[in-house]
Formats: C-alpha cells, structure tokens, sequence
C-alpha cells in the first residue's frame, strides 16, 4: 500500500504544479493582453487630442476670416453710404 499511496502523494503534488503552471500562465497572458488593450486606448485618444487641436487651430483661423470680413463689410457700407449722400446731391443739381 506504500506504493500507492505515494504514487497518490505525487499524481496529487503533480496535479497542484501543472494547475499552478497553467493559472500563472494564464494570468501572463491576461496580463499581455491588458496591456496591449491600454496601449491601443492611449494612441486612439492621442489621435483624438491631435484632432482636436487641429479643429481649435482650424476655428481660430475662421473666426480670423470672419472678423477680416466683418471689417471689409463694414467699410463696404461706409462707402456706399457716402456714395449715395453724393448721388442725392447730384440728383439735387
């Protein structure tokens, strides 16, 4: 009975390693792939932030458009104002 109880003893302590083995393995694994998953989320949100300060410099340079428009209207209307106070005076004579 010696022998079979220390082949139990053993197929027992060999059963615990391999399953030890195969969990840290898996745990490894697991670990990589997290990993992998946090590096992809990261570069995808720096592509965002790169995005976005693309679009703030690209409204910047709009809102520059706009206000250089709103002055050229502006002293578009001037002039046509004027223009029209000397068409009423040549009207006038």
């Amino acid at each position: 009975m010696e022998w079979e109880a220390m082949i139990a003893v053993v197929s027992a302590i060999s059963g615990i390693a391999l399953g030890w083995l195969g969990r840290a393995r898996t745990v490894k694994e697991d670990m990589t792939k997290e990993v992998e998953a946090g590096a992809t989320l990261q570069t995808d949100v720096e592509y965002i932030k790169r995005g976005v300060d693309d679009i703030k410099v690209d409204l910047r340079m709009q809102g520059q458009r706009v206000d250089g428009l709103s002055e050229r209207v502006t002293r578009v209307e001037e002039s046509t104002k004027q223009a029209h106070k000397r068409l009423d005076k040549l009207e006038e004579k």
